[in-house]
């Protein structure tokens, strides 16, 4: 037994010596090396993008409003016409004639009135000396009033006619792309012909899209004030082509619906952009790019300098004597200088970029001063 006793001592002094020994090298061991950069403060306009489409702001149907033979048609399929343009002319001489007519009644009915003036002008003197009857003189001012209601109608006949032959010339209704023709020279047209053609205004176009509510809060647009200028509202609008190119032309909201989509949980929203190149179609799909007008001042650092496990993202700082220290950290978007960092950090911190993999939080640690400090992402 005493001998058990002796080897279980030795053992155990054995392995004490050893634990002494794993302490003290832990304690003298080197902090662990490491590069850091300062936080880096610069100006920038803060985005956000949508799936877009363009509509027109003109797009309407071109229909006959008489019925008439097509004499001809005055356009090239597919090219921009002016307001006021001919389009088709329709066969005008039945319509011409009707004028003709009418303005006939209307001299009848002129000739009438004047003969009902005279004949009413006779009778007031008559009747005062008793040579016509009060019936008589009634009539006369019947005849008078009926001449002044035959005018009226026969000017109303006149204008009915005119009307009705303007519309025998179909002119652009403003200035826009046409499509093709859907009827020929000699098709015989009514209003129940249906469409002709279609026309669709191209400078400026609208660019549709949605948001949610609450990055319409976070935007700060509520109302959009007066003419549908966005001046208050701060936010500029860039169209983002397929291609990945910005469109050259800034567009501004005039547009924001009055209701939340109940399916969709979006606000409806409309920019108009200026296309004097007619280069962005009505249909066309985008993305519709909400900037900022005014640029402000944001904090990154690089990417690399950015850590995530079970409690988020978090970056490592370098604070008084060289200790390092976790600072959880909220993420914005990439920009040239590294990430945004929306909270978390102050623009006086520096953090690690390299040696994260040997630093944990409140362990000392060395700055490897033999590498100028990382600028970038």
């Amino acid at each position: 037994m005493p001998r058990k006793i002796l080897v279980a001592s030795v053992i155990s002094a054995l392995f004490l010596a050893g634990c002494g020994e794993s302490t003290t090298a832990t304690q003298n061991a080197p902090a662990p090396l490491v590069q850091t950069t300062a936080v880096e403060v610069v100006p920038h306009q803060q985005s956000k993008s949508y799936i877009g489409r363009m509509d027109a702001v003109e797009d309407t149907a071109i229909t006959a409003q008489v019925t008439g033979y097509l004499m001809e048609r005055h356009f090239q399929e597919g090219q921009i016409v002016e307001k006021g343009q001919e389009l088709y002319t329709i066969e005008p001489s039945s319509f011409e004639a009707q004028v003709a007519s009418a303005r006939a009644m209307v001299s009848e009915a002129e000739a009438a009135l004047k003969k009902a003036e005279l004949d009413f002008e006779r009778g007031k003197n008559l009747v005062k000396s008793n040579n016509i009857s009060q019936a008589e003189f009634d009539a006369l001012t019947a005849t008078l009033m009926s001449a002044r209601a035959q005018l009226e109608a026969g000017k109303a006949q006149l204008k009915v006619a005119e009307v009705n032959l303007s519309y025998t010339t179909i002119r652009a209704p403003f200035t826009g792309r046409i499509s093709d023709s859907k009827v020929s020279t000699g098709d015989l047209l009514s209003p129940s012909s249906g469409v002709l053609t279609t026309l669709v205004s191209m400078d400026p176009i609208y660019a549709s899209f949605s948001i949610s509510e609450r990055e319409r809060l976070a935007l700060g647009m509520d109302a959009i004030e007066g003419d549908g200028s966005d001046e208050s509202n701060g936010v500029a609008v860039n169209i983002i082509l397929e291609d990945g190119r910005v469109f050259d032309q800034q567009g501004k909201i005039d547009f924001l619906g009055n209701r939340i989509n109940l399916n969709t949980g979006t606000l409806a929203m409309r920019a108009i952009v200026e296309n004097p190149e007619q280069r962005l179609l009505p249909g066309q799909h985008v993305r519709v790019e909400l900037m900022e007008k005014e640029a402000i001042d944001v904090v990154t650092v690089p990417r690399r300098a950015v850590q995530t496990d079970l409690e988020g993202d978090f970056v490592m700082v370098v604070t008084e004597g060289n200790v390092a220290e976790r600072r959880n950290v909220v993420l914005g978007t990439q920009v040239e200088t590294g990430i945004i960092i929306q909270s978390g950090l102050k623009p006086t911190d520096v953090v690690i970029t390299q040696g994260l993999q040997r630093v944990r939080n409140g362990v000392p640690v060395r700055i490897d001063e033999s590498k100028p400090a990382d600028q970038g992402a």
